[in-house]
């Protein structure tokens, strides 16, 4: 069975991301320390919150050195994709820097952008059978802004169109939920699971 170590950095949806992979095949383990990884074959960086006090965390808990080092395949889900870019003007500060860009604000009003809204998507594997147009779960301000656009699989629009999905070698970060996103979010995290299963 896939292991995945679910990265806590405070984020307030552990829970369901794990119920979520479980229920796609995967054998999930809440992971708070660098040597939660070690026999793990992906890992999720999921997140609600801000990229500040998720980075805050992940220091205090010895786990910055370890995933900027990790070379397995790494999903990040909305602020654990933000965390994959260099830095973020939500609080100023540095993020991971596995991923070339930074996380800029959204120009759509009301903020946070909240709810159901279409993804437009490019074929991206982890996409497979979820017609490009579907409904993902969205709770966010800011949307990263990749330095090389081509890695770019999704795109949702809240004021103007903004990242909603990216690939760059084994990172694959999502803005949106999918644990929270009914049908279609299951089907992707059992295509990325299926895709980890491959790899390993």
């Amino acid at each position: 069975m896939t292991r995945i170590a679910v990265i806590d950095h405070g984020a307030g949806n552990l829970v369901s991301i794990q119920r979520a992979l479980e229920e796609v095949g995967a054998r999930p383990r809440i992971v708070e320390s660098a040597d939660g990884l070690d026999a793990a074959d992906a890992v999720v960086l999921p997140g609600v919150g801000a990229t500040g006090a998720a980075m805050a965390r992940l220091e205090r808990r010895g786990l910055i050195a370890p995933l900027r080092t990790w070379a397995g395949p790494l999903l990040g889900i909305c602020v654990g994709m933000q965390l994959l870019f260099d830095d973020s003007e939500e609080d100023g500060g540095a993020c991971l820097g596995v991923v070339p860009g930074a996380v800029r604000a959204i120009a759509g009003r009301p903020l946070p952008h909240m709810g159901w809204n279409d993804v437009w998507t490019d074929g991206d594997p982890v996409f497979d059978g979820i017609p490009s147009g579907s409904l993902f779960t969205f709770v966010h301000s800011f949307a990263a802004v990749p330095r090389d656009p081509s890695i770019v699989t999704g795109t949702s629009d809240h004021g103007g169109s903004f990242v909603a999905a990216v690939r760059d070698r084994n990172y694959v970060g999502l803005q949106f939920h999918p644990e929270r996103s009914g049908a279609a979010g299951l089907r992707l995290l059992a295509n990325y699971v299926s895709e980890v299963r491959r790899a390993a």
